[in-house]
């Protein structure tokens, strides 16, 4: 299953699971069943490439579920590496947008069948008619881009179409109304056109044994499990197995225990087959991409390949003065256990990079996009860990001599009455109109951008469009540095003193700007609590006190309504940090802080800087 984001891949998955009998007559309907993880049911998002196996009329139909989310492409590669044909889904509404090129793209290269599913068809502004058309050319031009033959693209003409809604559990070959459902009451069409145009597994049982590890899982009683796509030969609970891996050695192992998947289970069995989805367990010490083989005759499959990184991270461990001293500090504050913990990461996420920095207790992590480090950060915070995370950057590359720099592809939906607005707002971060389409009520805007204008520009974007604006990018390659930008026109409030927030500095510094922290909250010196109205920085007393006299005052103490701060969460705080900023993340707070805590240290690097520019 691929699709853009929100397009509704989990819940055409939940629908199949249902129409198959999965759940039992008495088991409580939960929504987005395969979204398993707590960040994914906060955020509505999927994050994790997931598998589960439907059994349909005798026939088993084995679906991997993937992230609509660019930043997570890598899970997509991973998952297409598994399978032998893909659904894509396009909303009835939205239409292709950059991620479904993305996906698509990376199935036409693979080779694989195309199942068309115009999903949504119920909504008020479904134009099906409209989305199947935008689709076939969609094809036809990445059919162009990737010299198909003529032969192939001839096919690919003649995808066949289903009309959905994943949250009715309805599906149907015949176009319905605009707005409507379709007409046939459950899920037949759709599992009737996978059984045509999907082929059964190609893989030769009779052949040496091939298993391609493709995901890791983990038990209490098993240890690390290896997800694998058997691609030839048998695979048998209790076998000596090769154990090929990414250095080129070839080590005998002893398969401990064999999985099936059924539903939303996992169930023991006693051997699997070319084309079977299994999990394996055994082998400790097992990564993605890593081959099982014949003892006898080891031949490894290539590894998997994934999609350079993008944007860039600094991680390393808390150095505020505040450093264990929440209310409910973390547990993890040394250097090693960080370190140790972005080692295992790496095992599991194979479109993650790790590389040493000057300091020996932070390290740069690659990822796709600010949203995959954000979930990163994230998770580790919740396991108990405070870290200091550096603003994010792009990475950058040298070819023919001359500086590159990562572009998006950025697709805008906004009212026609913020038009202006936006295009003022990408004009400033440097990005390039290719497409305009006008509608009613609102405007499709097709953009390539550099993707240093996209840091921080989803907040602003919001902001600018009262929340009515949708956006959404995928990588487009690399290009020529096109130069500075300034994304952000306003400077920070910065605390010159440690020490509580009190309610009368709050009151005193309404009119400076926003800020960021209430009374009683504990601030350091070059901590940032605010957003100035200006574009440069200003220190500021926080914590001042009302000085008390023994002089009656006429008109006595006046009560005084102050405005609730603007609390950032970790994804707006790594947005919102300046080139000298960094963000301070424990178990309870998220806080943004200067990179040099102290001012006259800040003030002679300006100067330094000022001459030698």
């Amino acid at each position: 299953m691929v699709a853009h984001v929100d397009h509704g891949k989990t819940t055409l998955v939940d629908a199949m699971l249902r129409a198959s009998g999965a759940f039992g007559e008495r088991a409580a309907l939960v929504d987005r069943v395969l979204d398993s993880g707590d960040l994914e049911r906060e955020k509505g998002i999927t994050i994790l490439a997931k598998h589960t196996a439907i059994n349909w009329h005798g026939m088993t139909v084995n679906v991997v579920d993937t992230p609509g989310h660019a930043d997570f492409g890598g899970e997509v590669e991973r998952g297409l590496s598994m399978v032998d044909g893909v659904v894509l889904l396009v909303d009835a509404s939205e239409g292709p947008l950059p991620q479904t090129r993305f996906v698509l793209r990376k199935t036409l290269a693979a080779g694989l069948p195309v199942v068309l599913v115009v999903n949504k068809t119920d909504r008020p502004d479904a134009r099906c008619a409209e989305v199947v058309d935008e689709s076939l050319e969609l094809l036809l031009e990445l059919a162009d881009e990737l010299d198909l033959d003529e032969a192939t693209t001839a096919l690919l003409l003649d995808l066949p179409v289903v009309y959905a809604s994943g949250r009715a559990g309805r599906a149907s070959r015949t176009r319905p109304a605009d707005g409507d459902l379709p007409d046939e009451p459950g899920l037949e069409s759709l599992f009737d056109v996978i059984a045509a145009t999907v082929p059964p597994p190609a893989d030769d049982p009779n052949a040496p044994l091939q298993a391609h590890v493709t995901n890791l899982d983990a038990t209490p009683f098993l240890g690390r499990i290896a997800l694998c796509r058997v691609r030839a030969g048998v695979i048998r609970r209790g076998q000596q197995v090769g154990w090929c891996t990414s250095d080129g050695k070839v080590t005998r192992v002893k398969i401990t225990e064999l999985l099936r998947t059924e539903a939303l289970t996992r169930v023991p069995a006693e051997s699997a087959s070319a084309g079977d989805l299994v999990a394996v367990a055994g082998i400790p010490d097992v990564t993605i991409g890593d081959t099982l083989a014949d003892p006898e005759n080891p031949v490894a499959l290539p590894r998997i390949h994934v999609d350079e990184p993008a944007i860039s991270v600094t991680i390393g461990i808390n150095t505020s003065p505040l450093v264990g001293r929440d209310e409910h500090p973390g547990t993890k504050l040394t250097a090693r256990q960080v370190k140790g913990r972005l080692d295992s990461e790496l095992v599991g996420n194979v479109s993650l990079r790790i590389l040493p920095t000057e300091r020996p207790d932070s390290w740069e992590v690659q990822g796709r996009g600010e949203l995959a480090l954000a979930v990163l950060v994230e998770t580790m915070r919740r396991e108990g860990f405070e870290m200091t995370v550096g603003k994010p950057e792009v990475v950058t590359r040298m070819v023919d001599g001359k500086l590159h720099e990562p572009f998006e592809q950025l697709s805008c939906d906004v009212p026609t009455e913020h038009l202006g607005a936006v295009t003022q707002l990408l004009a400033s971060r440097k990005g390039e109109l290719n497409q305009m389409v006008h509608g009613e009520t609102r405007v499709r805007m097709d953009y390539r951008v550099p993707s240093r204008g996209l840091i921080g520009f989803r907040t602003e974007f919001l902001t600018i469009t009262r929340g009515a604006g949708i956006a959404s990018h995928v990588f487009d390659g690399y290009g020529p540095w096109v130069g500075e930008l300034r994304t952000r026109l306003r400077g920070s409030l910065i605390s010159d003193r440690s020490g509580p927030v009190t309610a009368y500095a709050v009151d005193q510094l309404a009119d400076r700007g926003v800020l960021f922290v209430g009374p009683g909250t504990l601030v350091y010196n070059g901590m940032v609590i605010g957003e100035y109205t200006r574009a440069e920085d200003l220190e500021v007393n926080i914590c001042r006190e009302k000085k008390l006299t023994n002089m009656r005052s006429s008109t006595g103490d006046e009560l005084v309504k102050l405005t609730p701060p603007t609390v950032l969460n970790l994804e707006q705080a790594l947005e919102f940090c300046a080139n000298d900023e960094c963000v301070e993340v424990t178990p309870e707070s998220v806080r943004i802080r200067k990179v040099e805590l102290d001012s006259h240290t800040r003030a002679r690097q300006r100067s330094r800087a000022r001459s030698v520019s």
